[in-house]
């Protein structure tokens, strides 16, 4: 293999320059708020912070499938964080969340405000709050959902900040790493088509908060939209991968909450932020530039 690199980490570490790549200038060795800013809340029992990567998805696909199912009471208002400006740091921010990173939930509906952090935190909590929806009661199937979240809160970073990373993001491509990390996600993948192939969702026959949370991870992953590379990792041979993530992508509910946050791609695709059901029709990116157009 070749010689990457001639780097020899030194006796102590220390931050003396940035670390290069796309999100050198958000990255940190320290954690707190960098300014002050409040955060704004709306009308509704659920306050979310947030930006459609595949971490906040998981969320707005909860929220919007909890209200398809009937929970009026999941009414949420959606504010986009936009974490490239660093609006992750802001104090506001900071006190829901003090890891500074997406999604962060205020749930308001009850006398005293909860804060909720942490994606599969979030999960749980909705799940719990709506008498277990999408969240089996019997066994063995809640164990198995619990077990297929944990499995993607820890597999996740692998194939984000590992793989993602060198191979999409890092200044310069390092064959080390991206094997490395490369071989993890194929294995990873294989986890998930043998399971695929025994049961028609992760936890079994029901759809739960397992496959909401690792959908929008490795769903976008096997459809080529994470990170260009698919082809690299050979994609197509996870057939029962591929059927599970085209089954959740068809669900009215999970077409609207990537939607949420959205601040790229196809503007008809872009809702930044989301306050009622309405503004799925008339607050994408495209119709609120039409509009601008015209008056």
């Amino acid at each position: 293999m070749a010689d990457d690199t001639a780097y020899v980490p030194p006796k102590v570490w220390t931050w003396d320059k940035e670390s290069g790549g796309r999100f050198a200038n958000i990255n940190r060795p320290i954690a707190g708020p960098t300014h002050e800013k409040e955060l704004p809340i709306g009308k509704h029992p659920f306050q979310l912070y947030s930006l459609a990567t595949p971490n906040g998805v998981k969320v707005t696909v909860m929220f919007e499938e909890l209200l398809e199912a009937g929970h009026k009471g999941a009414e949420y208002d959606a504010w986009l964080i936009n974490i490239g400006s660093g609006d992750q740091f802001g104090s506001g921010f900071v006190e829901v969340n003090p890891n500074s990173k997406i999604p962060a939930l205020m749930d308001r509906s009850g006398p005293k405000p909860i804060r909720v952090f942490e994606s599969g935190a979030i999960l749980i909590h909705l799940a719990e709050k709506f008498g277990g929806a999408f969240l089996p009661t019997e066994q063995p199937a809640r164990a198995e959902t619990y077990s297929w979240l944990m499995w993607l809160m820890g597999s996740a970073p692998f194939l984000g900040g590992g793989f993602g990373h060198f191979y999409a993001y890092a200044p310069s491509k390092m064959e080390y790493p991206i094997n490395r990390y490369a071989m993890e996600v194929k294995r990873q993948l294989d986890v998930l088509d043998r399971r695929l192939g025994e049961a028609e969702y992760l936890a079994g026959d029901q759809y739960t908060i397992a496959d909401m949370a690792t959908w929008p991870w490795y769903g976008a992953l096997v459809k080529g939209v994470l990170y260009e590379g698919g082809e690299f990792l050979s994609v197509q041979d996870y057939k029962n991968v591929q059927r599970w993530t085209d089954q959740i992508a068809a669900r009215p509910a999970v077409k609207r909450g990537r939607m949420v946050n959205r601040a790229f791609g196809a503007p008809e695709s872009q809702l930044h932020e989301r306050h009622d059901a309405s503004d799925f029709e008339t607050k994408t990116a495209d119709k609120l530039a039409a509009a601008k157009e015209g008056a």
